[in-house]
This record gives structure tokens, C-alpha cells and sequence, in this order.
């Protein structure tokens, strides 16, 4: 029996629904560069779950399914209120409020295809009222209900300030909505499927991925890019912060990645992102300490940016605030964790590994008198 730590190269499934191949990231064999660039949000999620892109009676109905569950139960937001905002994360918060839309929901058990189909959409659509329900909740702010008229980034904006969204921010945000939506068999998504293979229900699956995603290891890497960045400050810093870094052996946060060897194709929509709503911000210097940092950690350490880096200063651009990435990051990753889930259902097997025994042996019982 050969051990690999972390699964690292061990290929667990087959799938259709995305591929690393050559560091190139594609969604059902559709370039992720094409779709950052051209697709609705709304549409991604369309062909994770359908294996192709909708047609625009396809899409309007469906965005119009979207819009119209986006609402949640008056008893999630009454549950949401007794949470103790000044120590609940946001993430605990929302891996126990969609555990608790299960209740709520007639179809939870029904484990049909057109069931789990329905309670896809319902999910996908309630994850982002849930999170900015509780920040606004956190503030001391009253919810505020999704228009259906808006489009799905678009209303997580409005949710979230309770003022219609510009452009450029409902534009940024569906960039990366779209360049976050999946990214093959990840933690979060590997636990999704894990779960549901014991034949459990999406809503558990779901839980499941956003328990994952809730490591620092995992979903957390904005967050902290964002933490080192207001920690350096200024333009001027950026070489002796990392140079010291460098020397502590401290880990960079927000580049690298296990997968990718030349470079995160993602990385550059949120560059190029960053670019335009810092200048339109005029806090230019998130973007321009970001590239300096860039190409010193790419010259000494030959390790480029990920996804992570630069969303870090896109979501701050947007008024975001910095313990809400993660969750920004659930809200489009569920449309993927749903992909996953559904194709495992559709040709189960129990995930079931072996572990290699490194413990004692030849132990024998000694009664708790002579121990």
C-alpha cells in the first residue's frame, strides 16, 4: 500500500465538469479566459449543471427561477439575529444557516433527480441572501430583500449596501463569480462529494464543502492577502516586508498553488480588475503594492500569484468587508460543489480510502489495577 500525504497527484474520480490540464482551466472544455471575459454568471452555473450553455429562453427562465428563490424563510432571518454577531464568523454563520434552510424545505429527503435539481436552484440562489442578511444583521441593519429584476451579481450588491449597484461593480463581481465557480476536485468540493456519496442530501453535501472552505488552508487566502497588504501599508515597504519574510522562511500568502506550475490563469481577470477600481477609488496604491510584490515574489522565489491575490484588493475596492471574501468566494463555489454532487449521485459509489497503520502493535489488556 503506497501513502500519499494530502492526496497530493492521486486522481480519486473521473469527471466532465472541469479540467486542469496544462495550466489551463476549463468548465465543461469551455476556456476559462473565454468565459471570464464573455459569460454571465447566471450562465456558468447553467452549463456546470447542465453540461452546456442555455439558450436565451433557457437562460431567462432560469435567471428568473434564480431571482425568484433568492428570498429566505423569515425563520432563517430570525435565527440569523439570535447568532452572537460580535463572535460568530461569517462563515460559521453561514455553514449553520444553510444546514438550517434544510427544515425548511419540503423536498430535503427526495432524493429524485428533478427534486435535487429544484433544491440546486433554491441553494444557489439563497446562499447569497444569507451572507449579506447577516453582515447587514451584524451592523445593526434590517435585510433587505433581492429585486428579481436584477441580475444574480447584481443583487448580492444590493443586498449587501442596500443602494443599486454601478456598473463596474456588478461587472467585477461577476468576473469573479465566473472565475471562481469551480475548480476540480478541490478540499471543499472533494468533502461535498465524500458526504453526499453515503447517499446524503445536497443540503448536508453543501454544509459539508462550506465546513471545508472555512479553513484558512482553503478559502481563507484573500482574506489574509488583504491582511498582509494593510499591514505593509505603502509602496515603499513592500521590498523590506517581504525581504524579511523571505528571511523568516514565512509563507507569502496568495501565491503558488499545488496545481498550477506556470501560473494561475485566473489571476489576471482580478489583476487587470484591481487595476481599474483602485484608479477608480484612487487607492491605486492596493494595485501598485500588489504588483511590486508580484514581481519580487516571481524573480526570487519563481512563484506566481494565484486567485487569492489579487481578489483581495478587488473585493476591498468594492467596500467588502475582509471577513466576507470567504464567503463571497461560497457564494460561487456552490455552483460547482453542485455540479459535483449532482454527477456523484448520478453514478455512485461509496468513497471509501484506506489509511496506512503507523501505530503500536502486539499491545496487550493490562486491568486498570496494574496499569
Amino acid at each position: 500500500m503506497t501513502t500519499t500525504r494530502g492526496l497530493e497527484g492521486v486522481v480519486a474520480t473521473t469527471s466532465s465538469i472541469s479540467s486542469i490540464v496544462n495550466d489551463v482551466l476549463t468548465y465543461r472544455g469551455y476556456n476559462i479566459d473565454d468565459l471570464a471575459e464573455n459569460a454571465s454568471f447566471e450562465e456558468v452555473i447553467y452549463l456546470l449543471w447542465n453540461d452546456k450553455l442555455p439558450n436565451k429562453q433557457e437562460l431567462d427562465q432560469f435567471s428568473a427561477k434564480l431571482a425568484e428563490d433568492a428570498v429566505i424563510p423569515e425563520e432563517i432571518i430570525n435565527q440569523i439575529k439570535s447568532y452572537p454577531s460580535d463572535k460568530v464568523s461569517p462563515m460559521a454563520a453561514l455553514r449553520t444557516a444553510v444546514s438550517t434552510l434544510a427544515l425548511y424545505d419540503e423536498e430535503a429527503d427526495d432524493m429524485s433527480e428533478e427534486a435535487n435539481y429544484r433544491k440546486a436552484i433554491r441553494l444557489q440562489a439563497k446562499i447569497p441572501t444569507v451572507v449579506t442578511t447577516f453582515s447587514r444583521i451584524r451592523e445593526g441593519k434590517e435585510p433587505i430583500s433581492p429585486k428579481k429584476d436584477l441580475s444574480f451579481a447584481a443583487n448580492f450588491l444590493f443586498t449587501l449596501n442596500g443602494e443599486m449597484p454601478e456598473e463596474v461593480a456588478v461587472t467585477a463581481i461577476n468576473k469573479a463569480l465566473v472565475l471562481h465557480a469551480d475548480h476540480e476536485l478541490n478540499a471543499s468540493t472533494f468533502t461535498g462529494r465524500v458526504c453526499v456519496a453515503t447517499l446524503s442530501d445536497i443540503y448536508s453535501g453543501v454544509t459539508s464543502a462550506i465546513g471545508a472552505l472555512k479553513g484558512p488552508l482553503h478559502g481563507g487566502a484573500n482574506e489574509r492577502v488583504m491582511k498582509m497588504l494593510s499591514e505593509i501599508g505603502s509602496v515603499e515597504n513592500v521590498d523590506s516586508y517581504l525581504h524579511q519574510a523571505f528571511e523568516k522562511k514565512e509563507k507569502i500568502m496568495g501565491f503558488g498553488h499545488r496545481v498550477y506550475k506556470t501560473g494561475d490563469p485566473r489571476a489576471k481577470h482580478l489583476k487587470e480588475m484591481s487595476r481599474k477600481l483602485t484608479e477608480l477609488t484612487g487607492e491605486t496604491k492596493w494595485y501598485e503594492m500588489s504588483t511590486k510584490m508580484e514581481q519580487i515574489v516571481r524573480d526570487e522565489k519563481g512563484l506566481p500569484p494565484n486567485v487569492d491575490f489579487y481578489s483581495a484588493s478587488v473585493y476591498h475596492s468594492l467596500g467588502i468587508d475582509h471577513d466576507l471574501f470567504t464567503p463571497l468566494f461560497a457564494v460561487s463555489r456552490v455552483s460547482g460543489w453542485i455540479a459535483h454532487i449532482l454527477e456523484q449521485y448520478s453514478n455512485n459509489r461509496l468513497i471509501r480510502p484506506r489509511a496506512e497503520y503507523v501505530g503500536a502493535t502486539n499491545q496487550s489488556y493490562v486491568s486498570v489495577e496494574n496499569r
